[in-house]
């Protein structure tokens, strides 16, 4: 039975926070859809609140704790990626960004990205497009095409946005399903497709 990694970037900043909230969801919506077709999932929630302090430290220093690489770790090597922030003046949150900014440019090229967004109105939707969708290009991650925005006003019309929620993770799981061959392999992890032995290396 194949198996998923899906990893969940959630930069509220309360607790309990909508966009915790939201990242939770769109797991589960993946998770389900993953699972619907037969297929394992581990879900690995990076919850950027708790990492404020050191990730600021990271951006001074340069040099980064065990927990930031842990999270690190586990953004990079996931099958998928659900990231979902806060917006704050029509963009992403600054904690957000500076997450992002520790991960090596290279390290999420061809990883399916799904994108989430809160905020006071609906008016701030296009945050999604106008923000995240081009930072995530940047990186040369795969951004599947629903993104999911939740306004105040959704988390008293629970069907809409869990219709959009439905959605877009089916739309990850199929890109994960679809994509883990364009990922990169390390030829010197033997669990890896690359990985060629000593042995055989000094037998061709």
């Amino acid at each position: 039975m194949p198996h998923y990694s899906l990893a969940v970037i959630a930069a509220g900043l309360s607790e309990p926070s909508s966009t915790r909230m939201l990242a939770d969801r769109l797991a589960e919506g993946t998770a389900k859809a993953l699972e619907s077709k037969g297929h394992t999932v581990t879900v690995k929630v990076v919850e950027l609140r708790e990492f404020a302090a050191d990730i600021a430290n990271v951006m001074v220093t340069q040099v980064e704790t065990d927990a930031v690489k842990q999270a690190v770790a586990d953004v990079t090597g996931a099958d998928g990626i659900i990231a979902v922030s806060p917006t704050f003046t029509m963009s992403y949150s600054g904690l957000f960004k500076s997450f992002i900014d520790i991960i090596d440019n290279d390290a999420l090229v061809n990883i399916p990205v799904l994108l989430g967004a809160t905020g006071g109105s609906i008016r701030h939707s296009m945050v999604l497009d106008t923000a995240m969708r081009p930072l995530f290009a940047y990186l040369k991650g795969h951004v599947i095409p629903t993104g999911v925005y939740a306004a105040s006003e959704d988390w008293g019309n629970d069907s809409g946005l869990q219709s959009r929620v439905d959605r877009a993770g089916a739309e990850l799981a199929d890109t994960m399903i679809l994509m883990p061959h364009q990922r990169k392999s390390d030829p010197f992890d033997p669990t890896g497709s690359d990985f060629e032995s000593f042995e055989t290396l000094l037998g061709s």
